[in-house]
């Protein structure tokens, strides 16, 4: 069985990094996202690969912004939790870029520990569309 408080606090820091994220608030996100963390992006786009600790993770986050001239937003839209203190967190990216659209839900499932995100990695629903958008 789940540890409730745990869970609720995982929960709390993925939502709680989700607010930050579209905020633009570092300082959240350098506290929620521990420095030695790892980051995944699927696919072949320029976006796509594996990240880790918070300069290149924050380049990447920063990269979706710029290359959508700030139009870059992940809507959280559920949570949920596992026994071992994962959280998977599903939402609605959207953005404009180059005269295209992006709306896609993707989900993260993030591993958690001593209240830092630890490891984080994506998955789109389409992933075509998504490099599509990208390219």
């Amino acid at each position: 069985m789940a540890d409730v408080t745990l869970g609720s606090q995982n929960s709390d820091l993925v939502r709680r990094g989700y607010a930050a994220f579209d905020a633009g608030d570092m300082d959240t996100l350098t506290q929620t996202i521990d420095a030695s963390c790892t980051w995944h992006s699927p696919g072949k786009s320029s976006l796509a690969g594996d990240y880790k600790g918070h300069e290149a993770i924050f380049g990447h986050f920063g990269r979706l912004g710029s290359e959508t001239h700030g139009t870059f937003k992940s809507n959280l839209l559920h949570v949920t939790e596992s026994d071992d203190g994962s959280v998977v967190a599903v939402h609605r990216d959207t953005a404009e870029r180059n005269g295209k659209r992006l709306d896609m839900l993707t989900c993260i499932v993030f591993d958690i520990k001593g209240g830092k995100v630890m490891d984080g990695r994506e998955y789109i629903y389409d992933l075509h569309a998504w490099e599509a958008f990208w390219a």
